[in-house]
């Protein structure tokens, strides 16, 4: 028994206990919360270094009886795709405690509250990625919910109760739908086994061998909750409502990680326990991943809030991870997997400095921005790395997930291909129309007008009122740029975990892979 991730469990949720204690004490909350964050960073780090990507399936395994009359165990394990996402919960909790420090936080609220429910967030996050049985996930699924919603509702913007409520509702729905098919596969597995049970590996083997109707209502139980989590048009309206009332630590583990529930769940449950529901209906998913693409951005093109703006293009980079993993080949599954991975960061990052540009204009509308390089070029200069990597520009990361996805999957999905790909073209119209009416041009908007002495004042940035990033920030996003490089220059180390799990899961599904055809 591995109990490494009993630790990556265990770590955030003592240190979100110790966190709630400490509500009078903002800075020592904060300083515990980063420390726990640091911690859980550190066994990442060692999960990554035991897991071997040549070994079994599942690794770093631990199972624990909990509810025996219904075969229920506390079972936890990894494959390469549960590992990456991971290690990159471990890596953005401690970057958005960092980018939070100094927010301002609604009257009566506490720094302390704030972390603490950073902190569970993240042992619940990890749990849904590392559950083995499917109770237990379905238990992480809902469970991740709570503190989400406290943090939209209780720290967000003015309209944070609405949004919450919105978010809440959709995912709870998402999940009694599921709950349903969850229920389904267990008495399958009674009919068949002579015993019920929640086990994953077990269950694979048992549902596939289902009628096609049978696999059909069982895999939409699964996929409406994923496609909700996820979002997938047009189950998506409350992203951008969530998106943009959340503050803006709690708005990128939302675009970066929780949204990824539903990516990951097409992979652990709808392919492998639904092969022939999967393939039947891979068509309809492919219509809504593309439709997916082209609505959120050109939606995105016509924001005139910047977190909003943020939310759509997450549901346009969100259908280019559907269409990988619906297009049934390893080459476009890694892809996704690895566009999984990269979206987290780039958008995580984008996120964090349109939070950095509200500090300092004190509004959220694009309207009300313009000029701001000359106030602040450094700003502008990583806000520009960040809307590059998230139109995917070659040399960055989500370049080389975004044409794995194109080139492995239009041997299989020509047309489908073809559509998605005009989303690469939308997406360099709308994240440079951003930065330019945000950062080029005159300096507009009341905030920094008044900060250069007024309208038709000389310029001069050195005593102009508006800071540019201080040392707290630029540590903050130096992380995110040197993995947005290094992943673009180099991305083979996380397509080696990737890899072999994609494999196996197509394998699981049964297709046609059309990259190994041509090896052949």
């Amino acid at each position: 028994m591995s109990w490494t991730l009993i630790a990556l469990l265990l770590l955030p949720l003592a240190g979100s206990l110790v966190v709630a204690f400490l509500r009078g004490n903002d800075r020592t909350a904060k300083l515990v919360a980063l420390a726990f964050a640091l911690a859980e960073l550190v066994i990442a780090v060692l999960a990554w270094v035991a897991y071997d990507p040549a070994g079994d399936r599942l690794q770093l395994t631990s199972s624990v009886e909990w509810i025996p009359a219904f075969g229920i165990h506390l079972s936890f394990g990894v494959d390469g795709i549960a590992l990456v996402m991971i290690a990159l919960i471990a890596f953005l909790v401690p970057v958005v405690i960092g980018g939070s420090w100094a927010d301002k936080l609604p009257e009566g609220r506490s720094a302390g509250g704030f972390f603490a429910l950073l902190l569970a967030m993240e042992t619940g996050m990890v749990g849904v990625f590392a559950a083995t049985d499917v109770f237990v996930f379905y238990v992480f699924f809902e469970a991740v919910l709570v503190p989400m919603y406290f943090l939209i509702g209780r720290f967000g913007g003015p309209n944070r109760q609405y949004a919450a409520m919105k978010f809440f509702l959709y995912s709870l729905l998402g999940g009694l739908v599921m709950l349903a098919s969850v229920i389904g596969v267990y008495v399958a597995a009674r009919d068949k086994l002579g015993s019920g049970t929640f086990d994953w590996a077990t269950l694979v083997t048992v549902t596939r061998d289902l009628p096609l109707s049978t696999q059909i209502w069982l895999f939409l139980g699964f996929f409406i909750a994923f496609a909700i989590k996820a979002p997938l048009v047009p189950l998506h309206t409350w992203l951008p409502d969530a998106g943009a009332e959340a503050p803006v630590g709690a708005g990128v583990l939302l675009v970066g990680i929780l949204d990824k529930i539903g990516t990951f769940g097409f992979l652990r449950y709808c392919l492998p326990l639904f092969p022939l529901a999967s393939q039947e209906l891979a068509p309809l998913v492919l219509v809504l991943a593309v439709a997916g693409v082209l609505y959120g951005s050109l939606l995105a093109v016509g924001q005139t809030d910047m977190k909003r703006f943020v939310a759509y293009t997450s549901i346009a980079h969100f259908g280019f991870i559907a269409l990988g993993i619906f297009a049934f080949s390893s080459q476009a599954g890694a892809g996704a997997v690895l566009y999984m991975v990269n979206h987290g960061i780039s958008t995580g990052m984008l996120f964090l400095v349109v939070g950095m540009v509200m500090a300092r204009g004190g509004s959220r509308l694009i309207q009300d921005y313009g000029g701001m390089a000359k106030l602040t070029p450094v700003l502008g200069g990583l806000f520009f790395v960040a809307g590059l990597s998230s139109l995917a520009l070659p040399g960055t990361n989500s370049f080389v997930s975004e044409f794995l996805v194109l080139i492995g999957s239009f041997p299989n999905q020509p047309v489908f291909t073809i559509l998605a790909a005009i989303g690469m073209v939308l997406a360099a119209l709308y994240i440079l129309w951003l930065y330019q009416r945000v950062f080029q041009g005159p300096v507009r908007g009341t905030a920094l007008v008044d900060a250069v002495g007024g309208p038709g004042a000389a310029l001069d940035p050195e005593r102009a009122s508006v800071p540019d990033l201080n040392k707290r920030e630029l540590a903050v996003l130096a992380p995110l740029v040197a993995l947005i490089l290094v992943l673009g220059f180099y991305p083979q180390p996380v397509l080696d975990v990737i890899t072999p799990s994609v494999g196996a899961t197509l394998s699981e599904v049964g297709v046609t892979d059309p990259v190994a055809q041509e090896g052949k």
